[in-house]
């Protein structure tokens, strides 16, 4: 049985998922603010963190940022939001969350986003096991046994979803990818639920890439997609 932490103040929602996520066959631990939050998982086993952004004392964005802090780099967090803006959601993944889901949802999507965090992520605890395995591309350098990747010699700090993403584009370097395939494997969702989540990653990964090079590797095909390449 998986379980989950959820932080989330209203209590009505709260009750919502808790309800929803319980009878799908989770644990879930909820709790109302981030610094309990955290105290919990330092105490406890956590496979999943569902949470909210407008949070009292300390904002969700905050909590992101204290729980990679505090050690917790693979473990999945789901952010949920009022604040759908492209803006809003660049500060959550740049705080560190994997993925986001801007309320209101429909606890179907919210089910299915937990589903392929669980399925996707590497998250095993502090089990550290590291061997050579690695994919080059211009002056990337990416390791999927340690999970990094680097550019010129500097490694680039990444989310898990971040990571599966790039991992894609290596994998499939010049080949033009489309939305859907993306979604297909990196989030586990082979149709577009009329998000533009891909959009929102992609761009962003983008500007960590080329904060380290100065040759832009991530093109779009308009219309088709987007493509990994050297100009």
């Amino acid at each position: 049985m998986h379980t989950i932490l959820l932080i989330e103040d209203e209590q009505g929602v709260a009750d919502f998922i808790k309800t929803g996520l319980e009878e799908e066959g989770y644990r879930v631990k909820h709790t109302i603010n981030g610094l309990i939050g955290i105290e919990h998982l330092k105490k406890n086993t956590v496979d999943v963190v569902l949470l909210d952004i407008l949070l009292p004392e300390m904002n969700g964005l905050e909590v992101c940022k204290k729980i990679r802090e505090e050690g917790f780099k693979e473990l999945p967090v789901l952010m949920l939001t009022a604040l759908g803006s492209p803006e809003n959601v660049v500060l959550g993944l740049d705080s560190g969350a994997d993925d986001y889901l801007a309320k209101p949802f429909k606890l179907i999507e919210l089910k299915a986003r937990i589903r392929t965090l669980l399925r996707r992520s590497d998250y095993k605890g502090n089990n550290n096991v590291e061997t050579e395995n690695t994919y080059t591309f211009a002056d990337l350098e990416l390791n999927d046994d340690s999970k990094t990747l680097t550019r010129k010699g500097k490694e680039i700090s990444l989310t898990s979803t971040e990571y599966r993403l790039i991992l894609m584009f290596i994998k499939n370097s010049r080949k033009v990818l489309s939305r859907t395939e993306l979604l297909d494997e990196v989030w586990g969702i082979n149709f577009d639920m009329g998000t533009n989540v891909v959009d929102v990653y992609v761009n962003y990964l983008r500007k960590k890439l080329d904060k380290h090079g100065t040759e832009k590797l991530i093109h779009t095909v308009i219309g088709m997609g987007y493509v990994l390449k050297q100009e």
